[in-house]
């Protein structure tokens, strides 16, 4: 009788080892998940911003291009053609 009793205590404690084994893994197991979907958020927050900025930029140059046109427009009304203004040398 006292075989059986140390066999379920030690099956017991066996159990009870693998279940406080397998609740500290799934608690670090989800930390470490918690860890990584805020790294995802923070680089798919770098991805939108990058491309809001791309597209950005795409936009201030179209307009830059606009307003070059536009001066040389105006240039040469007040001068003429651009190869004789002194002040504008083509790149």
């Amino acid at each position: 009788m006292a075989a059986i009793i140390a066999a379920l205590i030690g099956a017991a404690g066996s159990a009870a080892g693998a279940v406080l084994g397998i609740v500290i893994n799934t608690k670090l197991i989800s930390y470490r998940l918690e860890e990584l979907e805020k790294k995802v958020n923070k680089h798919n927050n770098l991805i939108e911003r990058t491309y809001s900025l791309e597209s950005h930029v795409g936009l201030l140059e179209e307009r830059i291009k606009v307003a070059n046109h536009r001066i040389n427009d105006l240039e040469n009304e007040q001068h003429g053609p651009v190869g004789d203004n002194m002040y504008y040398k083509e790149v």
